[in-house]
């Protein structure tokens, strides 16, 4: 290799660290497509879960922006493997723990957009969740004005009345 080229590649490479490389050097071992995470904005965490991304088959190109930590990856990852929307969910500006909450509602068959809203905690979400999976009107405490204590008093309230109802239809028959 001519002298300026090796000063180039040299270049290139010092702009990694070791454990990024290795994600590289795994993905090129792996007859991968490493152009997708070749970016030295991606941590090593980042890259690992985009190569195993592409070794799984996904579409890698929903997640792989440096905006998104490795947590939020895996949960766009999981989502992409489960079938689900991942469009609702795969933004920034939820956290993991949010992206989590909408994709187990996805999973459960709910209609997550009354909380795919960042405006809700990931604990508020659960208990919104669970209210959509149990049949009763969330609309009555999916509001951020509520902690999800009070959602989950609310919540458990609007069962046991949703019960007590069911109940009593069938002592009347």
């Amino acid at each position: 290799m001519e002298g300026s080229k090796r000063r180039e590649w040299l270049v290139e490479l010092s702009k990694y660290n070791d454990r990024q490389l290795g994600e590289i050097r795994r993905g090129l071992e792996d007859g991968l497509d490493v152009t997708l995470y070749t970016d030295p904005k991606f941590s090593e965490e980042q890259m690992s879960r985009i190569r195993q991304g592409l070794k799984e088959g996904v579409d890698v190109t929903v997640y792989a922006d440096p905006k998104f930590d490795s947590w939020q990856m895996r949960e766009i990852i999981w989502g992409l493997e489960k079938g689900v929307d991942v469009s609702i969910y795969a933004d920034p500006k939820f956290d993991k723990d949010q992206m989590e909450e909408i994709r187990l509602g996805l999973e459960a068959g709910v209609d997550v957009s009354i909380y795919s809203d960042p405006k809700f905690e990931w604990d508020q979400m659960i208990e919104i969740r669970w209210g959509l999976v149990n049949g009763v009107d969330v609309s009555i405490y999916a509001d951020p004005k509520f902690d999800e204590e009070q959602m989950e008093q609310i919540r458990r309230g609007l069962e046991e009345m949703q019960n007590y109802k069911k109940d009593k239809k069938e002592k009347e028959r």
